[in-house]
């Protein structure tokens, strides 16, 4: 078996794509023409569980969806980029105002857009769903695929490595591992 890399120090910023990640990557669309997403809850708890610990999460999405807004809104992202034709472009612009540099930043992704970001990042993630591009360009891959909880395997994983995770699990009265 493996052993899991160590995700980089002071990683402030995690840049989630939509579609394949948030989503199991399926667009289904209604009688209307609307494509349709289905979010996962367990990265919903995650991403929340990661923006009071201090971290930004940042969506950078190649489509453009009001469900994605509505997502964000739901979960306290304020940093919603949609249409994007240039990932790691549009994120250097961001990262100034949050006032970090890419050392400090995971993206993670699914399909050869993301590759760019990935590469420039502290580290890249691809979910286990990604294609072998992405998998073969990442620090780590998650367990789960994307929109199954691949987003929450990414937030532990990040959050475990300084022990930060304890402080998620002692709130609701569960034992930290060994």
């Amino acid at each position: 078996m493996p052993t899991t890399p160590q995700p980089p120090p002071d990683i402030r910023v995690l840049v989630l794509d939509v579609d394949g990640v948030l989503t199991d990557g399926r667009l289904p669309v209604d009688e209307q023409g609307r494509q349709l997403r289905a979010f996962h809850v367990h990265d919903g708890f995650a991403i929340r569980c990661f923006l009071e610990l201090g971290g930004e999460v940042v969506i950078c999405s190649g489509k453009r969806s009001p469900a994605v807004d509505a997502r964000a809104t739901e979960l306290g992202i304020r940093h919603v980029l949609q249409g994007s034709r240039d990932k790691l472009a549009e994120i250097q612009a961001l990262l100034p105002s949050l006032g970090v540099s890419l050392r400090n930043v995971v993206m993670v992704g699914d399909d050869l857009p993301d590759v760019p970001l990935m590469r420039a990042c502290a580290a890249g993630v691809a979910v286990a769903s990604a294609v072998d591009e992405v998998r073969a360009a990442a620090t780590w891959v998650t367990p789960r695929p994307g929109g199954h909880g691949a987003v929450r395997d990414a937030i532990e994983w990040l959050l475990r490595a300084d022990g930060r995770w304890n402080a998620i699990l002692s709130r609701y009265g569960v034992a930290a591992p060994g």
